[in-house]
């Protein structure tokens, strides 16, 4: 692959170095608000908030019965700025849309639609957007910073907005409408990122900015947004076959959830495990978390359902499954069968795929990563695969980003991919914008 020509603007330059402090994908706002009343009916609040867009306690709307997965449930106009100190002339809507969770069931989910506005009138490539983790509570949604910059991986985005490409980007279920965060739940997180692709085509203003059912579209996301992106990646044929998916890429993906709570219980990132249980026990209830807590392991959850990463990670630091809990639920077959059915690897994609990890990834185990890798492969889908050689999760996700933007585009311009016979070394940065 041909490395683009650098951006021309140091701003973008000083940006990307402001993006690499912050660190993405693992920490959000550590802002407080209230409980959202929990709902597991499918009910959202219309979100009015101002224009943080958090929800309004009392207005609901539940998902119409008559709607179909994508359909836009409200819209409102917003902005979009990439860090709080770049502006960018894009338009950008808050919406709610129809979607379905983990059971097959209605919901409604948030998120945010970005378009370029330029001249461009033809199908404009579309990029579904999966973040990486910010956390529990409604005031960590991607949704609730880009107006004023705050959203993590804004100037990640920004890159695909600069090349002209649309992005759709959920709050997956349970951000910034009411019930708790569906994190790392694999069939939620899929279903949330194909409809918001199907939401941005149906959004009344898109159509006069390119975006339609002919537009190209792409599946990207790191970490939690790897996880989402590649769960999209396998059900589009079933779930979404309309949509025209030229590839999915995925990096630092948490394919196998068994692998990833060993490596991380009572270490530094124990807090990932402690927001999958709130994730899988908001999708399938009858798991009955709480009978498993003990009086710590009661309030630490308590405290992080209505928290961001940074605050849950530096709350459960060093903390193992057996100090917050009398009986470890990860030894119990109905947990270990749900966390099981999100195990990445037992579908093809069916489309070109690239996957990218770091091999010194301290959360998310590099053979984690090789594994879904060659699972494709052995169902003969062409996956392509990046290392980043010593880097971090988070410095992958930052090097990485530019280099899945540069493969998505030879996707889109059609050209061939090395596939699964060659392995790729990536070190330091591809431009990701043009």
């Amino acid at each position: 692959m041909t490395r683009p020509s650098p951006h021309n603007g140091a701003r973008w330059g000083a940006a990307v170095a402001v993006l690499a402090l912050s660190t993405l994908a693992l920490t959000g706002s550590a802002g407080a608000r209230e409980a959202t009343t929990t709902d597991r009916t499918g009910n959202a609040d219309q979100a009015r908030d101002g224009e943080r867009g958090g929800t309004t306690p009392g207005k609901k709307t539940k998902a119409p019965r008559t709607a179909h997965p994508g359909d836009i449930v409200s819209a409102e106009p917003s902005s979009y700025r990439p860090l709080p100190d770049l502006p960018s002339d894009a338009k950008a809507w808050k919406i709610q849309y129809r979607s379905t969770d983990a059971n097959g069931q209605p919901n409604v989910v948030s998120g945010t639609v970005i378009i370029p506005d330029d001249d461009r009138t033809g199908p404009r490539p579309l990029i579904t957007h999966a973040v990486g983790t910010v956390g529990l509570g409604d005031q960590c949604a991607p949704s609730a910073g880009f107006h004023d910059g705050s959203t993590r991986e804004g100037a990640l985005i920004h890159g695909a907005v600069q090349r002209g490409w649309a992005v759709a980007i959920t709050d997956y279920q349970g951000l910034g409408t009411p019930g708790d965060h569906a994190y790392t739940v694999g069939p939620a997180a899929g279903s949330a990122v194909l409809d918001a692709a199907r939401a941005a085509q149906r959004l009344p203003d898109s159509a006069g900015l390119g975006v339609s059912t002919d537009s190209p579209v792409g599946l990207m996301g790191y970490s939690q947004g790897g996880q989402a992106s590649a769960w999209a990646a396998e059900m589009h044929h079933s779930y979404a076959p309309e949509l025209k998916v030229k590839g999915s890429a995925s990096g630092g993906t948490p394919a196998n959830l068994f692998k990833v709570a060993e490596a991380n219980n009572g270490g530094d990132h124990a807090g990932f495990l402690l927001m999958a249980a709130v994730g899988f026990n908001a999708s399938y209830p009858e798991l009955d978390l709480d009978k498993y807590f003990n009086d710590r392991g009661k309030k630490l959850t308590d405290e992080a359902r209505n928290q961001c990463g940074g605050d849950i990670l530096a709350a459960a630091k060093g903390v193992r499954i057996e100090e917050l809990t009398t009986t470890n639920p990860l030894e119990q077959p109905d947990w270990q069968q749900r966390l099981g059915e999100s195990t990445l690897g037992t579908k093809s994609p069916g489309v070109p795929a690239l996957l990218y990890h770091s091999d010194a990834d301290e959360i998310i185990p590099f053979e984690v990563g090789r594994k879904l890798r060659a699972d494709w492969c052995a169902a003969g889908n062409p996956t392509d695969w990046y290392t980043f050689p010593g880097l971090s999760h988070t410095t992958a996700a930052m090097n990485g980003y530019g280099w899945a933007l540069e493969w998505m585009n030879d996707r889109f311009e059609g050209k061939p991919q090395d596939g699964c016979g060659t392995n790729k070394l990536r070190v330091g940065k591809a431009s990701s914008a043009r």
